[in-house]
């Protein structure tokens, strides 16, 4: 895919959604950073239900940390894989107490340091609660840029790099939501909705559904 394709295609998701962002609810750094380590292997809407009523109660890293784990434990054993999440997040609150003053760190290497944060997560962090042009590749990302041909990859790697050296300064911001978003509802996993795609004419996936 040549440039010329790819500005016009990351025009038109910004003419359609000026402003995105991730659709899970949080109200500081660290809510984000918490719902963003929960939500491995689920849906944000899975976690909103958990964090709507764990936030209410706990939602600074003490008062987090001072449930314990199995405190935690009864606000998220909706969520898949609750029993590691809880003991990485009950890990991760002592960690930002002890060398962070109870702050979100800003950079990469501390984020990457915390228990259950890899590098997508400090991607997500470090892009949507610092403003930070990362672009964190998930699977509906790596999904639509190998579909559409503006960033293919064997693997999230791969496809972060090339979307970091082929996505123009001025949407580097924002790239990462819109390609989720695009993903979530538009160029879904199974049977993309390409009848309904506003980037349909531009993609360059060869087997197009009417849908």
């Amino acid at each position: 895919m040549n440039a010329e394709k790819r500005y016009e295609i990351f025009s038109r998701l910004r003419d359609d959604n000026p402003n995105p962002t991730t659709e899970l609810n949080y109200s500081s750094p660290f809510e984000l950073l918490i719902a963003v380590l929960l939500s491995a292997q689920a849906t944000d809407v899975g976690v909103n239900k958990a964090t709507d009523k764990l936030y209410p109660v706990a939602n600074t890293p003490q008062a987090i940390y001072d449930l314990g784990v199995d405190g935690l434990k009864e606000y998220i054993k909706t969520i898949g894989l609750f029993n590691s999440k809880a003991e990485n997040t009950i890990k991760t609150c002592r960690i930002l107490l002890d060398k962070h003053n109870g702050e979100v760190p800003q950079n990469r290497k501390d984020l990457e340091a915390l228990p259950g944060v890899g590098r997508k997560t400090a991607n997500v962090v470090l892009n949507t609660a610092f403003g930070q042009p990362t672009i964190a590749v998930d699977t509906h990302i790596f999904r639509v840029s190998n579909r559409t041909g503006i960033a293919k990859g064997k693997n999230v790697d791969e496809v972060e790099q090339k979307l970091l050296r082929h996505v123009p300064k001025e949407f580097k911001l924002d790239i990462h939501h819109w390609l989720i978003l695009h993903g979530r509802y538009t160029c879904v996993a199974r049977k993309p909705r390409c009848g309904s795609c506003i980037i349909e004419d531009l993609c360059e996936f060869k087997e197009k559904t009417e849908i």
